[in-house]
């Protein structure tokens, strides 16, 4: 009988319990979300002029063949086509350019740009590859399944950056006046596509060095998790990034006790924020409580543009009064 009896409690319970070695219990949180609120500079404002948000445009991929890219192009009311502007992409470009989202950007870099907190810049909302016959990327469901997002988002190589730097550009190039100082380039993203922004600008250095991370997927779904190794190993790159993420991001911590530390997104963006810090990289980072999501980014989404972009140029000339008025509309 005892026997039986020990046999159903190897059943029961995991063997750290049965030897003493007892974890905390696992509670259900509360929802930590929802502190986060949309910031001013999220929400349009009166006066300030709007900027215009064109396409949709499909761009054909030879980096991935069969595939193609849904992209729309931000264009600020303040460009004008004899100035060279400054270039922002975003990953996962539905999610960002939402107006009713939780980080409305174009509500942002309008705001901004107005203020002459970042410069005039165009952006672009990129959403991953999907063959003709596959659907397009939506709020509520953003192609992990039935697109090319996890291919092109997750795996370190080189191909994304092609689809940015070899495929996106010479378009953009085409059709506006965009700088080619790689200073005035910057790339964002969330979860896998804020990997995917990081890989970009770690392959092609020489074009992107600014980049925007929120919940990066650096932990092991195809080996991110490696990149605070070859950080350190790896001789430094001039990137400018900022980190956010939440303690309550996925933690790979499984109701059984069972934890998969590759795959804790939180620690691995505090490796990744160590190893870049340890290397002399010009890092900045917001750790929160959000789960995994966006939510954070209704707070700290302006900030962390500000602090990318904060070496645009200004003029100290206590004369030069159109430097210290509002940065009005191009004149047509």
């Amino acid at each position: 009988m005892l026997t039986k009896i020990m046999k159903l409690l190897f059943v029961l319970l995991p063997l750290g319990v049965l030897f003493g070695q007892r974890r905390p219990a696992m509670v259900e949180t509360p929802d930590t979300n929802i502190h986060y609120k949309l910031a001013v500079d999220a929400i349009p404002q009166e006066g300030v002029p709007k900027g215009e948000i064109r396409g949709p445009f499909t761009l054909p991929s030879q980096a991935y063949p069969g595939t193609q890219h849904t992209y729309w192009v931000y264009v600020p009311a303040q460009y004008d086509p004899k100035v060279p502007a400054s270039l922002m992409i975003y990953n996962d470009g539905q999610a960002f350019m939402n107006p009713d989202g939780d980080v409305r950007a174009q509500f942002v870099m309008d705001n901004l740009i107005y203020r002459r907190e970042i410069p005039v810049m165009i952006a672009v909302f990129i959403n991953p590859g999907r063959r003709p016959d596959q659907p397009e990327p939506t709020l509520t469901n953003w192609g992990d399944r039935d697109t090319n997002r996890p291919t092109e988002y997750n795996t370190l190589d080189d191909k994304y950056a092609r689809v940015i730097v070899d495929e996106l550009l010479p378009v953009l190039y085409k059709e506006y006046n965009i700088s080619k100082d790689p200073e005035r380039h910057g790339i964002g993203g969330s979860s896998s596509g804020a990997i995917a922004a990081f890989t970009v600008a770690w392959e092609r250095p020489e074009v992107f060095r600014k980049v925007l991370s929120n919940v990066g997927s650096f932990t092991n779904i195809r080996g991110g998790n490696a990149y605070p190794d070859i950080i350190r190993k790896s001789e430094k790159k001039p990137l400018r990034v900022f980190l956010v993420d939440g303690r309550n991001d996925n933690r790979a911590l499984r109701v059984d006790g069972s934890y998969d530390q590759t795959r804790d997104w939180f620690y691995q963006n505090v490796r990744m924020q160590e190893a870049l810090t340890e290397k002399g990289y010009d890092v900045n980072y917001s750790w929160g409580i959000q789960k995994h999501g966006q939510k954070m980014l209704q707070t700290v989404f302006p900030e962390m543009m500000r602090w990318l972009w904060r070496d645009h140029g200004v003029s100290t000339d206590v004369y030069d009064m159109a430097e210290r008025s509002f940065a009005e509309p191009a004149k047509k």
